[in-house]
């Protein structure tokens, strides 16, 4: 089986949306999204990424973070395109999983070879994917 950089470009990008997230690396994590980026949560739709960081922090303040655990992801690329869903889970600090669920994600590789976030979508266990069918 031959090796797929890309492939493994993205899987760093999703690792590095965890442990930043995890660390409280708000100006980090936000890089790792398209400036026009679409992120959908909890009947949330966020579009871009000042609206993105202005969302972020207050929602993982200290007190609040644990550790997102991801499984292997799902992907897809079509040229500098990829679609991607991954299972999670979140451990809080009480070392209690406190929410899981499926991450469908569109990224998209720029000029400097990094693969960026176009869009996230977490949807919960039990919840459905919103649907997107007329988007072409």
């Amino acid at each position: 089986m031959p090796h797929d950089a890309s492939g493994d470009a993205i899987r760093a990008t999703l690792a590095r949306y965890c442990q930043y997230l995890d660390d409280g690396r708000f100006d980090d994590w936000t890089a790792l999204f398209a400036e026009d980026c679409e992120f959908r949560v909890m009947g949330l739709h966020l579009v871009g990424r000042d609206a993105l960081r202005g969302f972020i922090e207050p929602a993982q303040s200290e007190e609040m973070r644990g550790r997102h655990l991801i499984s292997e992801p799902l992907i897809e690329v079509d040229g500098n395109r990829a679609t991607v869903t991954t299972d999670y889970a979140f451990v809080g600090r009480d070392l209690a999983v406190q929410s899981s669920g499926r991450y469908h994600d569109v990224l998209a590789c720029g000029d400097d070879g990094e693969w960026r976030f176009l869009e996230r979508e977490i949807v919960f266990v039990g919840d459905q994917p919103a649907d997107r069918s007329d988007r072409g």
